[in-house]
């Protein structure tokens, strides 16, 4: 089989040169080096976005000698490398049959818990462009704001080439083959005072994999008038799952600097793949030979959610929680585990990222699973309000504070969608609807009036 062109694209602060090693390994493969392209990209101007880069990424393939115009090629992507590919996919559909294959390594799908820390004084000292001139001290806070957990724009991206209306990464020959690989460890060393559990130091394993899944939790609906299973629903998916490979003994630098040769074959045999039968034994193979990769991490899970009113706009204040129900009593159990790493992106307070390791909810024993919410507009002017309310929705204490609690039992998804709640090494994305609505709800309200 004739092979492709690959191009090379690397992470946040980086550049081409990055993958010299990858070169080498695939140039020792068989691969002629004429044919691989290692591209650079500024990623440390502040006023330069993801999208800037994906279209200058366009033009550099458009200009690149050796590389024909529309000519299909592979692609390798480290890190922020596969928000730059992915948001350059969805800007044409042509270009979903261009790309053949995609390699993410340790690719940062859903974001990076540093990101934020890398728009600080100390971030700019460390990873920022130290060339003097107008430029000086820049992080790139333009690319850091997206890769921040969360974010308004992996958001917004998922919704394109995850959750839209067509295949992005399908089994076929018309959209590209993906496959995700990530080191099953940390950095040692001073690095590690950055580390955070469920990582290779730098990208969640929860979030890496392309399988996601978005449920919408509507309280904007009268269980009466359109049926209580009306508001649970789950969004779309055209995709074909998958999963994350995990490399024993790498972290997010060592997987592009020293790869290995159990890695090197995984990726040589991936670009090989060219139906949708030998798609399938790949998975199957490459999951079989990195079971013990897999024996030494736990299982984690990551949710972005983002609560918003029946018109579409955020509802910066609230506090979403988990609980059981108890029997007999009555009682209600916080699954206290689920908010204890909550990190609030600093563009849009409505967009929260929870990270969970699923072995401390003992998930799979769960008798039941609600979910609360409480929502606050901060005036007693207006005020956010739901079906399923555990206040009334005329109680005094609503016109008088402007806060609503109210539940969801969301034990059973829709069933005939398969999707469950807590899945291993999955990013699911949760959109709560609320409705926003005067003060007070009876009588004469403070807003308008005639």
């Amino acid at each position: 089989m004739p092979r492709n062109p690959i191009v090379l694209v690397h992470g946040y602060s980086d550049d081409g040169a990055a993958f010299k090693v990858w070169e080498r390994i695939l140039e020792q493969r068989g691969y002629d080096v004429a044919m691989i392209h290692a591209c650079s990209y500024q990623s440390l101007t502040n006023e330069v976005t993801i999208k800037d880069i994906a279209e200058g990424f366009d033009r550099a393939l458009q200009m690149r000698a050796g590389l024909d115009a529309d000519q299909p090629f592979d692609a390798i992507v480290h890190s922020t490398g596969m928000l730059v590919i992915r948001a350059w996919l969805t800007a044409y559909a042509g270009r979903r049959d261009r790309l053949k294959h995609l390699i993410g390594l340790a690719p940062a799908t859903f974001g990076s818990p540093l990101a934020h820390k890398g728009r600080s004084w100390l971030g700019a000292l460390f990873k920022g462009n130290r060339h003097l001139g107008p430029d000086f001290l820049e992080a790139g806070d333009r690319v850091l704001d997206a890769l921040e957990l969360g974010s308004r724009f992996t958001w917004d991206l998922a919704h394109l080439d995850l959750l839209g209306d067509e295949t992005f990464y399908g089994p076929t020959r018309r959209t590209p083959y993906v496959f995700i690989f990530c080191g099953n460890q940390s950095y040692g060393g001073l690095r590690q005072l950055f580390d955070e559990p469920g990582s290779d130091g730098t990208v969640r394993w929860a979030s890496c994999p392309l399988n996601t899944r978005k449920i919408i939790l509507d309280l904007t609906l009268d269980p009466a008038r359109e049926g209580s299973e009306k508001r649970i629903s789950i969004a779309d998916w055209k995709n074909t799952d998958i999963p994350l490979i995990p490399i024993e003994g790498k972290n997010h630098g060592t997987i592009l600097s020293e790869p290995g040769d159990d890695l090197a074959d995984l990726v040589d045999s991936a670009l090989q793949v060219s139906s949708a039968p030998t798609f399938t034994q790949w998975i199957d193979d490459a999951t079989k030979k990195t079971q013990r990769a897999r024996a030494k991490i736990d299982e984690w899970q990551q949710f972005v959610v983002r609560v918003v009113d029946e018109r579409g706009d955020p509802v910066p204040d609230y506090n979403l929680q988990l609980f059981k129900r108890g029997s007999g009593t009555g009682a209600d159990n916080s699954i206290q585990q689920f908010d204890l790493d909550v990190h609030t992106y600093k563009g849009d307070s409505s967009l929260r990222c929870f990270h969970v390791r699923l072995a401390d909810l003992d998930y799979k024993k769960l008798p039941n699973l609600w979910v609360r919410v409480i929502a606050s507009s901060g005036s007693q002017l207006v005020g956010y309000l739901g079906f399923g309310s555990e206040k009334p929705a005329d109680a005094p204490a609503l016109a008088r504070e402007a806060k609503w609690d109210g539940t969801l039992d969301i034990s059973s998804l829709p069933s005939d969608t398969g999707i469950k709640f807590f899945y291993p090494f999955t990013t699911t994305l949760i959109e709560l609807r609320l409705n926003r609505e005067p003060l007070p709800l009876t009588g004469k309200n403070e807003i308008c009036w005639f």
